[in-house]
């Protein structure tokens, strides 16, 4: 009696980035985790989407929330298709919902979240004691 087995190639890489509250920091933090997706083989089809969605979270945490902010990367790989997380952690809403950040023109701000869920298979985001974390799943198959 033959047994067969099924065997399941999987990969799992994780990235922890703090986000500094600076100018050029979403820049930097891009050009970062391009180099960590390149460092994963990160499939070429989800890159590009990917590195918009971490400029999204990234910017919406550096304007709108209270330091600290945290970047987390995750890349699951199971028999070639892969799924890549993308979070943000925050510490909670800089000012009471619905007042506006000053000096944003709201001409070139606002369309982010409706970037992320564009381009992400799943989104969401959490509440916990220490603030928000905002995600998006970008798939390959």
């Amino acid at each position: 009696m033959a047994i067969q087995l099924d065997t399941l190639v999987r990969e799992a890489c994780e990235h922890v980035c703090p986000l500094p509250h600076v100018a050029g920091a979403v820049s930097a933090v891009r050009r970062r985790v391009g180099a960590v997706l390149a460092e994963w083989n990160v499939s070429p089809e989800i890159v590009e989407d990917s590195l918009l969605v971490v400029s999204e979270l990234v910017t919406n945490a550096l304007i709108h929330a209270v330091p600290p902010a945290v970047l987390r990367l995750s890349w699951v790989r199971l028999d070639g298709a892969g799924t890549l997380r993308v979070e943000v952690t925050d510490a909670g809403p800089a000012l009471p919902a619905g007042q506006p950040v000053l000096g944003l023109d709201p001409d070139e701000h606002g369309r982010g979240e409706e970037i992320v869920h564009a381009l992400a298979a799943r989104h969401g985001i959490r509440a916990h004691a220490g603030g928000f974390s905002r995600w998006a799943d970008l798939v390959t198959h």
